[in-house]
């Protein structure tokens, strides 16, 4: 195990609109396997990316560039441009061309930025559009079968032009009563409860090029089945990667962890169970569901213990050394485990398209023609708040 590779397995955020020399510095050292930006790095498209080609500049490593681009409230890039219909608008439009189109534009609009994931699609069911759970707007179905349809056509149209995706929240807040982002939500579903709405979303995204399960599959170096070299990247339900939720399921765990820590969850249920060979990662491990619970150090042992792949630090973001450190003393095979996932999604990766503002002004008027064809011009008008009362995932 080489210690300079250890920041692989780290998703931070950023602390600002431009690297400063400290922060630049950090980067350097820890060398993060991706980045993930907020509102708080976005100022004009020009800065933007440029920030963007300033966190490859000091990467040894391609790294992961990511996003919350959804639709709606959780749109970082509406602070420059348009607002995106979200998914709720757009399931109550009804029109599964007009949510392919969306996943059309968000995937060209990403690549212009030099972004290449999106931590979309939503595959939580809404049992409650008005529930305080953070997930009001963003489900794209009541039922399965709708938000496997819709979400699909998202994901298929978004991963053709070049971005990668991630399922989330897996195994699904669904039934949540509480916001994660501030504290750990107990979901007392029972495992048929589960399999007949939840997971039964999650199932139709691993793809059966994705399952270690099937036959005739082969083990690569690293003993990890390898995902064949044809699998079908452009196959609408496959996710690339699923980002893992901070909810207590004691259906899987009958102590108190959060799925995201959870070796039932993580490896026994979604690697073995249900077949899932991409990259796992965890929700942002800054979230009140976790700060209330545990230490960094104790998070980042029991993340990569469970399985998960890449644990996320979006607002900690000296931490990340102290996350390095931990790291550093952990068994060399889950590490291991995780450097091979991560380097393989890595292999996928876009590069970014070359960016002019006027390609960018072009695609964010296909936004708005988009938000009219779905709200109408009034209801097109009408932006959602900014001011996070219901979730912090508004304002992050």
């Amino acid at each position: 195990m080489n210690a300079k590779s250890l920041g692989q397995l780290i998703l931070t955020g950023v602390p600002g609109k431009e690297l400063d020399a400290e922060t630049a510095a950090l980067f350097r050292r820890v060398q993060p396997g991706g980045f993930i930006l907020f509102g708080r790095n976005i100022e004009s498209a020009g800065q933007l990316r440029k920030l963007i080609d300033d966190l490859r500049d000091l990467s040894a490593i391609e790294p992961i560039i990511t996003i919350d681009q959804e639709g709606g409230r959780v749109s970082r890039l509406r602070l420059i441009g348009n607002e995106p219909p979200n998914a709720q608008q757009l399931r109550e439009k009804d029109n599964v061309d007009l949510i392919r189109q969306h996943g059309d534009i968000t995937g060209r609009l990403l690549r212009l930025f030099g972004f290449n994931l999106d931590l979309c699609p939503v595959l939580d069911i809404s049992f409650d559009d008005d529930a305080d759970n953070s997930l009001r707007g963003r489900c794209y179905g009541k039922t399965v079968d709708q938000v496997v349809r819709n979400a699909s056509a998202f994901n298929g149209a978004m991963r053709e032009q070049g971005i990668a995706s991630c399922g989330k929240h897996f195994p699904g807040y669904s039934a949540a009563t509480i916001d994660a982002h501030h504290d750990l939500p107990k979901i007392e579903r029972t495992r048929e409860q589960l399999d007949g709405e939840e997971l039964g979303v999650f199932r139709e995204f691993i793809g059966s090029g994705g399952s270690p399960n099937r036959h005739g599959s082969v083990r690569d170096h690293a003993g990890i089945e390898a995902i064949e070299v044809n699998r079908p990247y452009l196959s609408e339900n496959i996710v690339d990667s699923m980002m893992i939720c901070h909810a207590w399921y004691p259906s899987f765990e009958a102590s108190k962890i959060p799925a995201s820590l959870s070796k039932g969850v993580v490896t026994e249920l979604l690697r073995e169970d249900m077949g899932f060979n991409g990259l796992i990662m965890t929700d942002d491990l800054d979230m009140g569901a976790i700060l209330n619970e545990y230490s960094l150090e104790e998070t980042i042992r029991l993340a990569i213990a469970a399985g998960d792949d890449l644990a996320m630090i979006c607002h900690r973001v000296s931490a990340i050394e102290d996350a390095h450190r931990t790291l550093a003393a952990l068994p060399s095979d889950q590490v291991e485990r995780a450097l091979a996932r991560v380097a393989r999604f890595k292999t996928q990766l876009a590069p970014p398209h070359e960016f002019s503002e006027s390609a960018f002004r072009r695609i964010d008027d296909e936004i708005w023609e988009l938000r009219v064809a779905v709200l109408g011009p009034e209801r097109a008008a009408i932006l959602s708040p900014e001011d996070g009362k219901r979730s912090p995932v508004e304002i992050y």
